[in-house]
């Protein structure tokens, strides 16, 4: 089953994916920046939004995104931008599909939990996560807690958009977390030195566990840059949108071939 996509914007085409228990709707100030001057191509991942019914692993999710992106670009190369699950798909996407690519920027990525004991230990705890809320179908509840963590207090209620979020279901959001949550994904560090694509690694200096990967990303691949933001948290994109927008649109201008 394809992906939902929506598409607005014009210019180079910029194919961006959310994190959980959001949609491609839900990218704030920061995607309308974006959209002001590329062609945005915001996909719903599997288990939210448009895409609530569709079942999928991250490798299978990779090779839907790849599809979504070429049946709106056909063969032209696009850039990816993909926001904590969805930068671990977008990584999925470089290495385990031929999408052409002029580059990838992530926000709040890991390449995986490299201990196999505490990368099962957190599979455990989202299986169990997502058998809570399958059983109490309260999704209203569950957005309340999930943004009440500590990823988030940075987050206002506007940037966090809690009634786009309600769009999701039950079912949708479990689903999710048991095939592509953090403890499913197998590390892929010792792949990032093959990686083609220039790369931005961007995170909230505040969001200590995330900055430290992003410098770890932009050290082992190589043409990745890191850009840590001064007081951000997890989702530094919609809670400081100008500032992370600046940087991100002064990689593009870097990676994208000048218009003619």
């Amino acid at each position: 089953m394809p992906l939902h996509v929506d598409v607005r914007g014009a210019g180079p085409p910029l194919v961006v994916l959310h994190g959980f228990t959001q949609t491609g709707r839900l990218w704030g100030h920061f995607g309308d920046l974006l959209a002001e001057d590329h062609t945005l191509i915001a996909v719903d991942l599997p288990g939210h939004g448009g895409s609530g019914s569709v079942r999928a692993d991250l490798p299978t999710t990779a090779g839907l995104v790849a599809e979504a992106a070429r049946a709106v670009v056909g063969d032209e190369a696009c850039t990816l931008l993909g926001y904590s699950l969805g930068a671990r798909v977008a990584l999925n996407v470089v290495i385990g599909t031929d999408l052409p690519l002029r580059g990838v920027a992530f926000i709040g990525l890991t390449a995986g939990i490299e201990d196999p004991a505490a990368r099962e230990r957190r599979r455990a705890s989202d299986d169990l996560l997502a058998d809570e809320l399958e059983a109490s179908g309260d999704v209203g509840q569950f957005i309340q807690t999930w943004l009440r963590g500590p990823l988030f207090e940075h987050l206002d209620a506007a940037a966090a958009d809690r009634s786009e979020r309600l769009r999701n279901s039950a079912s949708g959001l479990a689903a999710s977390l048991r095939l592509s949550g953090t403890g499913t994904q197998e590390p892929m560090w010792d792949l990032l030195p093959s990686l083609p694509s220039p790369v931005l690694a961007l995170a909230g200096s505040d969001d200590i566990r995330f900055a430290s990967h992003a410098v770890r990303v932009a050290r082992l691949v190589p043409h990745a840059v890191a850009s840590l933001i001064p007081g951000g948290g997890h989702a530094v994109h919609l809670a400081q949108p100008e500032q992370t927008g600046r940087i991100v649109r002064h990689w593009l201008d870097m990676v994208e071939p000048a218009p003619t």
